[in-house]
């Protein structure tokens, strides 16, 4: 049977081989759950899109995230475009308005309104006559990648926090290229979603809710943890 090497942080494989758990069992699981993920949302964005609707294909993707997907191709198909590209993606995640992924690129002094000017000056195309029926490539690639930053990170569901990494992650598509453009970097967003997550940003924009001691504590929290991701990327060789 072929061997794959699993890289883990020190404290980990000391705490695995404490508790004696079944490693090969469990990365076995955990590898047959991911493969099928990201092979099912490949299947859905190289077929055509469902006509009531887009999302119809997409497992384990949020609600809101859906919101997103569908005013995409919305807006390709108000444009008239080939097919719906990571410009439509984009413009779907900051007509949303309300997302995770939004409050991320705050967190980094990302500013959404330089996000949609670059994304307006980047995409700024004559109107087509088609009706966007299919993902284009940069797309495809890109709604698959937001799967794999899913997967990657460890989470059971796909959220707007993950098709901003997509996005970035995806190198050709003008969705990416505007948020580049605009300041966000791979790495910093990507840390920023695992703070998020965390709780931190959420405190941090409301900061009447709690104390400052609470957030400075909670910064604190976090360090080790967005550390401990650094590591691993570098390790694994994860370029931001």
């Amino acid at each position: 049977m072929p061997k794959i090497n699993v890289y883990l942080p020190d404290d980990l494989a000391d705490a695995v081989k404490e508790s004696g758990v079944p490693v090969s069992a469990i990365c076995q699981r955990a590898l047959e759950q991911s493969v099928k993920r990201v092979s099912a949302i490949r299947a859905t964005v190289l077929g055509d899109l469902e006509a009531d609707d887009p999302t119809a294909g997409f497992p384990h993707f949020t609600d809101r995230v859906r919101t997103v997907v569908k005013l995409a191709v919305g807006r390709a198909r108000e444009e008239g475009a080939a097919g719906v590209g990571t410009a439509h993606l984009l413009h779907g995640l900051l007509a949303e308005g309300t997302n995770l992924a939004l409050r991320v690129l705050g967190a980094i002094e990302v500013d959404a309104g330089r996000v949609a000017r670059e994304l307006d000056r980047l995409s700024s195309a004559a109107a087509g006559s088609d009706e966007a029926t299919r993902f284009g490539v940069d797309a495809a690639n890109a709604l698959e990648l937001t799967v794999t930053e899913a997967v990657t990170l460890g989470h059971n569901y796909v959220g707007c926090e993950h098709l901003l990494l997509g996005l970035l992650a995806e190198p050709d598509g003008l969705g990416g290229q505007a948020l580049r453009a605009a300041g966000a970097d791979l790495r910093a967003v990507r840390g920023a979603v695992v703070a998020a997550l965390a709780g931190y940003v959420h405190l941090r924009a409301q900061p009447n809710a709690a104390p400052a001691g609470v957030v400075d504590a909670l910064r604190q929290e976090l360090a080790p943890l967005v550390s401990r991701l650094d590591r691993l990327e570098a390790h694994v060789g994860i370029e931001g």
